[in-house]
């Protein structure tokens, strides 16, 4: 049930910017019902597989009942940090034209941070605070150990603008 969940929990992808992108798990769960029935698996067994699925959603906000539903939310989650995760958020911001970070301000030390208009606004308001949020005690490993690239990086970024990384 994991290995199905895995691997179709993006089956629908909305954009970040769509106004249903926080249905997207549960819209997922509703598409692949039907092709895990074509499997053969068991209506508790798709049960299982939909918790998973639709629990793996950060911008859904439903907590993971079963371990398959806790290690699907906790690798996903892990996917956001570390140098993919970097790269995702840059690519991400720079496909809604989003500046990488505010000019005078980058780590938004006297306005209030606004990560919907700023990619390193995200790094404080969303994926520096996913360690705290993993299920597994191996999530919270590699989520510590991959949320440390990204300090690296803010680290390295505020040395380059010359600025403190205050408050992250």
């Amino acid at each position: 049930m994991l290995l199905a969940a895995a691997y179709l929990h993006d089956l629908v992808n909305l954009p970040k910017s769509h106004p249903d992108r926080a249905k997207a798990s549960l819209l997922s769960a509703e598409k692949s019902t039907p092709l895990l029935r074509d499997l053969g698996l068991r209506a508790d067994q798709i049960d299982a597989t939909c918790h998973a699925i639709i629990a793996h959603s950060f911008s859904a906000n439903i907590p993971p009942e079963t371990l398959e539903a806790k290690i699907l939310q906790d690798a996903d989650r892990i996917e956001a940090l570390g140098a993919i995760g970097l790269a995702r958020c840059f690519a991400v911001s720079g496909a809604l034209s989003r500046p990488l970070f505010h000019f005078e301000d980058p780590f938004s030390v006297s306005r209030p941070r606004d990560d919907q208009t700023y990619a390193v606004d995200h790094f404080a308001e969303k994926l520096l605070r996913l360690p705290a949020t993993m299920q597994t005690a191996a999530g919270r490993e590699l989520a510590n150990e991959r949320a440390g690239v990204l300090r690296r990086y803010l680290e390295d970024l505020a040395t380059e603008l010359d600025v403190p990384v205050s408050g992250w």
